[in-house]
């Protein structure tokens, strides 16, 4: 698949993390914004991914420019809530934050605007034009990658009832006997779907002909079922965290970053099953129809907040690989805690050993129904 090869140049990177790269000055390389709104609404996930965003994008944005940024944590309902905007003629988000299939089928429905990635978009500090700086990464027209993220699990370190055992394997989340406690699930079903039909057998090859027929998700489904009466169903990436610290729950999915930070930031008694967890990308997309004041504006920001030098700054803060090839190598430390990345990035080697690449097409193709039976399960 296309991420394949970006999780390799990654990879590479990620073990060259402090290369000397001269960083970009930010203020000789920002122009004025002519014709621009001073304000944006900006939706992300919250929690420790927002936080990154504001370090590295929003604050030095406003200081540049003295506009205001509102801050929305909506993306989890992104498709849903612009769909509903765009019916009733009243777009009030200005800019998106979405993982790659919900950025594609915003494209495919017309929801979301086209980019001409190398005019909008800076070049790298080479003078690479930004079509062949992030590459592969690129996987809509309309969708602006920022990173490069997996999806996997955390678990409490310091659960009796496991006698000294701790989690090595993705099936342990199936295993109550083994590992008695409550987990946490995302309330969707990406994700879900391919690690119950993994621990039921299927192999890594099969896995979407599997999900492409009736029987696979009742297969899937009937395999959730069996922890379902243990599951706390998140919907923000913030509650794993949350329930991991204040022990509602044992074992949990979430995004690699936020375990990152419940782990060496709040120091928790929590460590990471890094076992097939899944890759994606997660990026920008600019809604359809924008005022063209406000549009302007996006896009004034958007070339700011996807230079080489942001992408890298954001990597300080959480543990993403940045999407463009010149961003990695400017990232060495974790701006505060002053530790190596590279061990905590998902693309590390030793953190590779079982992996999926989510399948955006399939996704795309597939949510809605997917997403309807999954909701008639959960209401069972």
């Amino acid at each position: 698949m296309k991420l394949k090869t970006l999780l390799l140049a990654t990879t590479t990177a990620a073990l060259a993390f402090g290369a000397n790269v001269a960083t970009v000055n930010a203020a000789d390389e920002l122009p004025p914004c002519e014709g621009c709104a001073m304000e944006m609404t900006i939706v992300s996930w919250g929690g420790a991914y927002s936080a990154s965003q504001n370090n590295a994008y929003h604050l030095p944005y406003q200081a540049l420019t003295g506009i205001k940024v509102i801050n929305d944590e909506s993306s989890n309902e992104a498709v849903a809530k612009l769909r509903a905007q765009a019916e009733a003629k009243n777009i009030t988000w200005d800019l998106v934050d979405a993982e790659g299939p919900d950025a594609t089928r915003l494209c495919d429905e017309g929801l979301a605007e086209e980019i001409d990635f190398d005019t909008a978009l800076a070049a790298a500090p080479d003078g690479t034009p930004a079509s062949k700086d992030f590459g592969e990464s690129l996987i809509s027209a309309c969708f602006i990658p920022q990173i490069v993220f997996s999806t996997t699990f955390g678990y409490r370190t310091d659960i009796a009832e496991w006698n000294g055992k701790t989690p090595d394997s993705l099936c342990a989340v199936f295993d109550l006997e083994g590992f008695p406690g409550k987990r946490a699930l995302e309330k969707r079903p990406k994700k879900n779907l391919e690690w119950a039909l993994l621990c039921d057998g299927v192999t890594k090859d099969e896995l979407y002909n599997v999900m492409s027929t009736p029987e696979g998700i009742d297969r899937a489904l009937a395999k959730l079922d069996t922890i379902k009466a243990q599951t706390v169903w998140w919907s923000a990436g913030a509650e794993t965290p949350q329930l991991l610290a204040d022990k509602e729950v044992v074992i949990g999915s979430t995004y690699n970053g936020r375990l990152f930070s419940v782990i060496e930031e709040q120091k928790q008694p929590v460590a990471m099953l890094w076992d097939w967890q899944v890759f994606d990308f997660d990026g920008w997309v600019v809604p359809a129809n924008l005022p063209e004041d406000r549009k302007n504006r996006v896009m004034h920001y958007l070339k700011f907040a996807t230079d080489t030098q942001r992408l890298a700054d954001q990597a300080k803060y959480i543990s993403y690989g940045p999407a463009r090839a010149s961003s990695q190598p400017l990232v060495g430390k974790h701006e505060t805690l002053g530790i190596d990345m590279a061990p905590h990035m998902p693309t590390n080697p030793a953190n590779q050993k079982n992996f999926l690449v989510n399948n955006i097409e399939w996704w795309a193709n597939n949510q809605d129904d997917v997403e309807a039976k999954f909701a008639a399960w959960l209401a069972k």
